[in-house]
């Protein structure tokens, strides 16, 4: 498979907002390419398919641990943060990577789960057998579990409790997450340092960003639940600080799984920032009740909800990624509704929470494909692709946890999915064998030699998104319309006088949900008499009334980008 991408100079853009227009893709190294033939991808495998990742159009690749780990928790149990699992490689094939990546203009993130370690870290071992040592203090020790009662058990379906006794230490531990990840005690200003060190560490190879998974939880009080503490938020600014002044143009992501009122507080303000990326939750399972509902009202209302951010802070946005589809941002209304249209078979559960592929949640169906990649491309924030469902793959269900969605890449209808050439029972995870989803049917090969596949739609799309900055730095502005399944907005950004010299935009998302075609007015009250332009082909749409509404028909869950005003930005062929 050969790659043609754009002819550019070597080197990453001097762009100090660059996270706020790219495009990211999330690429777990297990699951993308083997090199060796060991049965897990690594990666020398991951380097031989940036051509691909660049022709997609991808500006950053966002790497989940691929530290040391006994892999109980998928890598995010970590042993030893300045380590590689040597199935993965060394370091010097990571600075290689990021060389790489760099002269192909794309930027790494990596995944830094801060608040706890693997039980297995080194850390943990001298806490438990020397609770004088240096390492006594770094984990929350007490002589009760009877400690932070107003902290919520996260992962219900596992863990009774957030104590475990140890029986070396003769003390309970406290954990948020599984029992074999201890939390660190961030109190101890020790913890706090060696987190420094370790960022400092992979800053210093070179990559362009950290998503700080778990932010909210470093610190627990007996007042608090445990989320967003002030000593967490002060922590967090304490280290924005030291990446402004020592490694300026790097980014902080913060994942937070709460609502926007709460997880705004981690973009910090313009005084004191904090994090430069947050992730969007509440939005991604809306967007899934919408597809079946035919009802947009719910994600219109949080669509609308006023978050102020600090200029520069900047959503992150997706459809799906290695967590389960997480419900814990929906009323046990919504949530009954989603399991019985998405999860009918108790497998496809997790926590609280669907396992499952993008694919498979959408049946396979091409429209709903298209219109959730859509929305996703024009919301505000930058995307988050998931390895994999840019061409479709699906899932394994019959795989215990988080599995079912990290299986290998299909690259080739060959043997292994062309992910590996290991004895198919020496790969980590099986290829997806499904009728539908089979990787003979489903694969990155037979996709590129066909003009209409998926595939190529997300790339044009990708491209479209990029060459108007508009979707990456402008505003939205939510329309009324007279339709209950359609979601209307403008996308809005001044652009004159800018570092990119670009001139003003307005473009015009429509989203019809609905499973029949569709009649809609829309009010635009301030843009009566401008032209509309199809943004893909140029073509010319009803100009708006001069009352500022417009009337369009929509097909079968489709959708239009429109742009507003002259032609010539349009795009296409006009």
């Amino acid at each position: 498979m050969t790659f043609t991408a754009p002819i550019q100079m070597p080197g990453l853009a001097l762009d100090p907002q660059w996270y706020r227009r790219a495009v990211f893709y999330e690429v777990m190294v297990r699951s993308f390419v083997d090199s060796n033939g060991d049965g897990a991808g690594d990666l020398s495998g991951l380097i031989s398919r940036l051509d691909y990742l660049q022709w997609l159009g991808v500006d950053a690749l966002w790497l989940p641990p691929f530290y040391q780990s006994p892999l109980r928790d998928g890598g995010y149990d970590v042993s030893d943060f300045h380590a590689i699992l040597p199935e993965f490689g060394t370091l010097e094939e990571f600075r290689d990577l990021v060389t790489k990546a760099h002269e192909r203009n794309m930027r790494i993130v990596i995944d830094y789960p801060l608040n706890h370690t693997s039980d297995a870290h080194d850390w943990f071992q001298q806490s438990r057998e020397d609770p004088e040592g240096p390492y006594g203090d770094f984990y929350v020790w007490r002589d009760t579990d009877e400690e932070y009662k107003n902290i919520r058990i996260i992962f219900v379906d596992t863990e009774e409790s957030n104590w475990t006794f140890d029986p070396v230490r003769r003390q309970f531990f406290f954990h948020r997450f599984f029992s074999h990840q201890p939390d660190l005690n961030f109190e101890n200003p020790a913890v706090r340092e060696a987190v420094f060190d370790t960022v400092r560490f992979w800053m210093d190879l070179g990559v362009d960003g950290i998503r700080l998974d778990a932010i909210p939880y470093l610190f627990e009080t007996e007042e608090g639940n445990g989320e967003g503490e002030p000593e967490t938020h002060q922590f967090i600014r304490d280290l924005r600080t030291m990446i402004d002044r020592d490694y300026p143009g790097r980014i902080l992501i913060a994942e937070a799984n709460q609502w926007p009122q709460e997880v705004v507080q981690f973009f910090g303000t313009e005084e004191e920032p904090e994090c430069h990326m947050a992730f969007d939750f509440p939005v991604m399972p809306r967007i899934f009740y919408s597809l079946r509902s035919q009802q947009a009202g719910e994600l219109i209302r949080i669509l609308s909800e006023a978050t102020d951010v600090p200029s520069g802070a900047g959503w992150g946005v997706f459809l799906r990624n290695h967590d389960e589809l997480t419900l814990e941002m929906v009323s046990e209304e919504y949530r009954q509704a989603m399991y019985g249209w998405y999860a009918y078979d108790p497998r496809m559960r997790s926590n609280i929470g669907i396992r499952r592929r993008l694919a498979p949640l959408l049946d396979n169906s091409r429209a709903e494909l298209e219109l959730a990649h859509a929305l996703l491309f024009s919301l505000k924030g930058s995307p988050f692709l998931y390895y994999g469902d840019e061409i479709g793959m699906g899932d394994n269900i019959w795989l215990p946890d988080r599995d079912s969605s990290r299986t290998p890449m299909q690259w080739t209808p060959d043997r292994n999915a062309g992910f590996s050439t290991a004895d198919p029972g020496k790969l980590y995870l099986p290829v997806v064998q499904s009728l539908v989803y089979n990787y003979n049917l489903v694969n990155v090969e037979s996709q590129l030699a066909q003009s209409r596949s998926l595939l190529h739609w997300v790339r044009n799309v990708i491209h479209v998104r990029k060459a108007h900055p508009t979707f990456g730095l402008g505003e939205l502005r939510m329309l009324q319309t007279d339709h209950e399944s359609v979601l209307a907005f403008v996308r809005e950004y001044e652009g004159s006088g800018s570092q990119f010299g670009d001139a003003p935009e307005k473009i015009l998302c429509v989203f019809s949900f609905a499973h029949n075609p569709v009649s809609v007015t829309i009010q635009m009250d301030e843009l009566g008499g401008s032209s509309l332009y199809d943004l893909f082909g140029g073509g010319q749409f009803p100009t708006i009334n001069e009352d500022g509404s417009v009337t369009l028909t929509l097909g079968t869950q489709s959708f239009y980008w429109l742009h507003v005003g002259e032609s010539h930005f349009a795009g296409g062929r006009s």
